[in-house]
Parts: C-alpha cells; sequence; structure tokens
C-alpha cells in the first residue's frame, strides 16, 4: 500500500477543500459541487504521473513533434449518489475512460455498510488500472465490499483509490483487508471516526450536501 496525502503541501486544493468543509458555505449547492469537480480535475492530474505513457507523434501546421500520450486508457467506478460530482472532474481528465458505477449505503446507527448491487455496473477489469472514486473514506468497508464485487469482473493490476477525505481507521482497514496492488490518494487523514462513524471533523454527508437529504 502507498498512501499519498495531496495536502502535505500548500496547493489551490486546500481552498477548494476549506470551502466543502466551511458550515457557512455548504448551503450553496452549486459552489459545494463545483469544488468537489474541481478536486477531481486536481486528483486526476495527479494520478496521472503514476500511469503508463507512450511515445507518439503528431504533425503539427510546421513539423512532426514526439509526445507522450497514455498507453492505456483506467477504468472510472464511483459510488452512488455522493462521487457524482467527484467522479465529474476525473471524467473531464480521463475523457475516452471506461467507467462503472455502484450504489452504496449505511444504515444509520449501524457499523455495517451494505452494497446495493442493483446499480452495479462495470466493463471488465481484467488487467486494467481502475481508479475507484469516493469523496470519504470513513470506515473502509465500503471500499473493502466494492473491491471485492468488483474483482469478480476481472482482477485490475492496480487500482487507485481516490477519496477527498480519509479516516484513519478506514486506512488501518485498507491495510488489513486489500489484497491487491493499489495506492491511497487523498488531499486529508482527519483526526478520528465519532460514535456514529463519521469523518471528524470531515465535511458532513457529502450526497446530501450535493443534492439535499434523502428520505
Amino acid at each position: 500500500m502507498e498512501l499519498i496525502n495531496l495536502g502535505g503541501y500548500p496547493s489551490i486544493a486546500d481552498q477548494f477543500l476549506s470551502e466543502i468543509r466551511d458550515l457557512e458555505k455548504q448551503s450553496d449547492r452549486q459552489r459545494f459541487r463545483n469544488n468537489m469537480n474541481r478536486l477531481g480535475e486536481i486528483m486526476a492530474y495527479e494520478i496521472s504521473k503514476k500511469l503508463k505513457y507512450q511515445a507518439q507523434q503528431v504533425i503539427t501546421p510546421l513539423a512532426t513533434a514526439q509526445v507522450s500520450v497514455l498507453a492505456e486508457q483506467p477504468v472510472l467506478i464511483t459510488v452512488l449518489r455522493a462521487g457524482l460530482p467527484y467522479f465529474q472532474g476525473f471524467l473531464k481528465y480521463f475523457d475516452q475512460a471506461d467507467a462503472g458505477f455502484i450504489g452504496a449505503y449505511r444504515k444509520e446507527g449501524e457499523t455495517e455498510i451494505k452494497i446495493n448491487f442493483d446499480y452495479l455496473a462495470t466493463p471488465s477489469l481484467n488487467d486494467r488500472t481502475l481508479i475507484l472514486i469516493d469523496p470519504m473514506l470513513a470506515t473502509g468497508k465500503s471500499f473493502i465490499r466494492s473491491v471485492n464485487e468488483l474483482t469478480r469482473h476481472g482482477s485490475p493490476k492496480h487500482i487507485h483509490i481516490a477519496s477527498l477525505i480519509t479516516s484513519p481507521e478506514g486506512v488501518r482497514l485498507l491495510q488489513a483487508n486489500m489484497k491487491l496492488p493499489y495506492t491511497l490518494w487523498t488531499f486529508s487523514v482527519d483526526e478520528k471516526l465519532d460514535s456514529r462513524y463519521y469523518i471528524v471533523p470531515g465535511l458532513g454527508d457529502a450526497g446530501d450536501l450535493s443534492y439535499g437529504e434523502k428520505l
């Protein structure tokens, strides 16, 4: 496992992250979604540095230039519904990538994470690079269950887990349970989980803040 914390040095990402955490600014849903989208773009760019490239020649109006292009497109998978604004930032950068979606939810007051596989849709993952996109890594159980189910559709050669905010407990669960090679990306490893298994200080419920409270 490799943990890459992009919040370890100052950048414009800190500004966007501070705004999605800010209680007073969270009431502006469009601003919240836009900042999630921006952070997705930044994360996609950073992850792109770890992918494989190949040389290619392109003809310009004046000559021929040799450039580097992706050797293959990653597969983007996001968790509904909270991951959608974040996912859109990735899709802007990997605009030719295959994509898939899974539904994940947690019953309030319980520690168990349940995955609604009626919403599972994924291309083949065999020997491909998978980017699993979810804004919050809290207990980590949804990530583990998602990976276990997704690998029924092929074994990825590497998984990049892209989380905005991460808990130490979630990091430890991944370390103990992930069998495939993976890299965990985040903008912040926060203090802890509270008694309801929400990340502290965190930001609240990203899905509710993006689209309104669910019934």
